[in-house]
């Protein structure tokens, strides 16, 4: 959604732009553009002739041939003569300290929304992260795992601006956090642990207020989509004091929603929701994520599988592993384990079969009845032990796929949660 520019912003271009984002020469008016003749970008005054002197690589642009040039046609320097990607642009805009901002005008879109590296942070004598490295791609859904102390909040703190390292950088869509604040949190939205609002106004109100203070058009629209997403709809008119936690919770992440940002870091979004609420809010974070960045911080790991497509965790400060859900309960002790349930006894030579496989760890009867077979390689060899177990009386077979709680607990054994 469009924002009003603010003072750091480069006001729009005077002439016309091209589908590769080339300035017009022709800037208001006029046949043809004359070798000395300038034109405007943002707030200076460049003359063609300057053009090739900002981009070094760049020869001066050829004279048009006139028999080339239609009536009423303009001449425009092609994106081929300048460094690669680049056009005849000139970023002026600056932030609070000076530092030139990146234009992303006619930039395409950053696959790598969020890259940290070397982040720290410490409160007086402890260290809550210490020097963490990672990044997250458009279309990631991150999961940041972690027992109670590992470090989460502080660093999802530090990436959205509202905590300062002792170390370290993070740039978000390409704007380094602490030069150019304002821009990244323009492309983010956040919902804090505990969200901030003001519980004597309603929840409409407050959203009326939140896209205000964006300055964002078209803000009824932007209001009654976010509403919907969110299932505001029964309290939109009710004090957010009088909410219950669930409902408080999306009013939080309704107001993270409401500018449609590009990264969205979520504290622990179903924290206090129903499973019905629940349901609605990962299913919301399932269909934003296609082209967004999406961090989420949460104890539930069930959560994890079902929405995310990686995981962090952290421990002590550390990120101990980055992987994927399904790589990470591959990791589990008891992954692709296989229980049997026979009917009456198992017969020993059945036992003796499976032990032969040139995969199998070891096969016993477990002291409930089942037997219960282990591979050595962690891979799914059900369908092998299936032939095995044909015209035998089995009562049921099961296999387990392992699960992140077990994972979770080993790589973070010995921590206080």
């Amino acid at each position: 959604m469009a924002e009003r520019q603010d003072k750091d912003q480069p006001p729009s271009d005077n002439g016309a732009q091209d589908d590769n984002g080339a300035q017009d020469l022709e800037g208001k008016g006029g046949a043809e553009a004359a070798p000395g003749r300038s034109i405007y970008h943002d707030t200076m005054m460049v003359s063609r002739d300057d053009v090739a002197r900002i981009s070094e690589k760049a020869p001066p642009p050829p004279k048009p041939d006139q028999s080339e040039l239609d009536e009423g046609s303009t001449t425009k320097i092609p994106v081929t003569e300048l460094d690669e990607g680049a056009t005849t642009k000139v970023p002026v805009s600056t932030s609070a300290d000076d530092t030139p901002a990146p234009s992303t005008r006619t930039s395409p879109r950053p696959e790598t929304l969020i890259e940290v590296q070397g982040l720290s942070r410490s409160y007086g004598s402890i260290q809550a992260v210490g020097g963490i490295d990672f990044s997250v791609r458009r279309g990631d859904v991150l999961a940041f795992l972690g027992p109670n102390g590992a470090g989460k909040t502080t660093a999802m703190k530090m990436i959205t601006g509202f905590l300062e390292p002792d170390a370290g950088t993070v740039t978000v869509a390409g704007f380094d956090v602490r030069t150019h604040p304002l821009e990244v949190r323009r492309r983010i939205g956040y919902l804090p642990e505990n969200a901030p609002a003001y519980g004597e106004m309603t929840v409409k109100a407050f959203l009326d207020f939140v896209a205000a203070a964006r300055d964002l058009d078209d803000r009824a629209r932007r209001l009654d989509q976010v509403v919907e997403r969110t299932g505001l709809d029964s309290v939109l008119r009710q004090q957010i004091e009088t909410l219950s936690k669930g409902y408080k919770r999306r009013v939080g992440l309704a107001q993270a929603l409401m500018h449609d940002p590009e990264v969205l870091i979520l504290d622990e979004p179903t924290d206090g929701l129903d499973p019905n609420q629940k349901a609605l809010v990962q299913d919301l974070i399932a269909s934003l994520s296609s082209d967004k960045s999406i961090v989420v911080s949460t104890h539930i790991l069930d959560e994890v599988e079902r929405i995310c497509n990686r995981a962090i965790i952290l421990s002590q400060g550390k990120i101990v592993v980055d992987s994927t859900p399904q790589l990470l309960m591959a990791q589990a002790p008891q992954h692709n384990q296989i229980y049997v349930r026979f009917e009456g006894h198992v017969p020993e030579r059945v036992i003796g079969r499976v032990r032969d496989r040139p995969w199998c760890e070891s096969a016993g009867i477990h002291e409930n009845g089942e037997m219960v077979i282990a591979p050595r390689d962690g891979k799914n060899h059900l369908t092998e032990v299936l032939v095995l177990l044909e015209e035998l009386p089995v009562r049921d077979v099961r296999l387990h796929e392992g699960r992140l709680d077990d994972v979770f607990r080993k790589l973070t054994k010995g921590v206080a949660a």
